[in-house]
């Protein structure tokens, strides 16, 4: 199966590893890959399978057209091909990963649920310092940060600001998502002043999958054409 990226238009060929994980979907829902030409997020869904192809198997090549000879093109070279590194390479690009900011509370388990419903690989830090770390050398599709992490004011914790101070070259290939009691989900202009893609109540988070479902399509349908349009220019 083969298809393109919404984002930098280049073919993108499907392991026979995300062609299993698309059967296993249930309706409605979908699956979250990394281009890695560009980077950015894709949603895939069961429509883009081939029905014809079973689980697991590669679709076979067209026979050629008995009027004519068909020379087929010579196999690759496989001489320099590290299988190893290319392995945990797929690994990695297959799974986009989440860093989650927030105190200890019940509703831990909540944000940890609803990211793995939409196939991110949740990730935890015990402080500010060690998330500024990590994001020096990991890429994280989506960072959700409470707005009491690093106390009772959010303009004030380092991590935020850390955010908010980001190249746009990293920052614009980041779903930032805020939680606190002072948010009013889905409030559009509250995200924006705040520097956010996504605000979430703490009362909503029990719904937290459901509001990602909604926002995170109308974030990749608005800045989609403008990350392109960036990457075509180099920026």
């Amino acid at each position: 199966m083969i298809t393109d990226c919404p984002n930098c238009r280049k073919k993108l060929k499907l392991s026979p590893k995300i062609e299993d994980s698309l059967r296993l979907l249930s309706p409605g829902k979908s699956l979250r890959i990394n281009c890695p030409q560009c980077g950015s997020a894709i949603l895939l869904d069961t429509a883009m399978l081939s029905p014809e192809t079973p689980p697991g198997t590669a679709a076979s090549p067209r026979p050629p057209a008995t009027s004519q000879q068909v020379t087929p093109p010579p196999p690759p070279d496989l001489s320099g091909l590290d299988t190893s590194s290319y392995e945990a390479k797929g690994v990695v690009e297959d799974i986009p990963k989440a860093l989650i900011l927030m105190p200890d509370s019940p509703d831990f388990h909540l944000i940890t649920e609803a990211m793995e419903a939409l196939g991110y690989q949740p990730s935890f830090v015990h402080s500010a310092e060690e998330a500024i770390e990590k994001m020096q050398f990991a890429t994280y599709a989506a960072v959700i940060l409470h707005s009491h992490y690093e106390g009772s004011s959010l303009e004030d914790g380092t991590f935020h600001q850390f955010i908010r101070a980001m190249n746009m070259n990293k920052r614009r290939y980041i779903f930032y998502m805020l939680i606190g009691p002072e948010f009013h989900t889905l409030y559009d202009l509250q995200a924006l002043t705040c520097s956010a893609n996504l605000v979430v109540n703490d009362q909503d988070l029990a719904q937290l999958a459901l509001i990602l479902r909604k926002a995170i399509p109308q974030y990749e349908t608005m800045f989609g054409a403008i990350m392109q349009e960036m990457n075509t220019l180099g920026r």
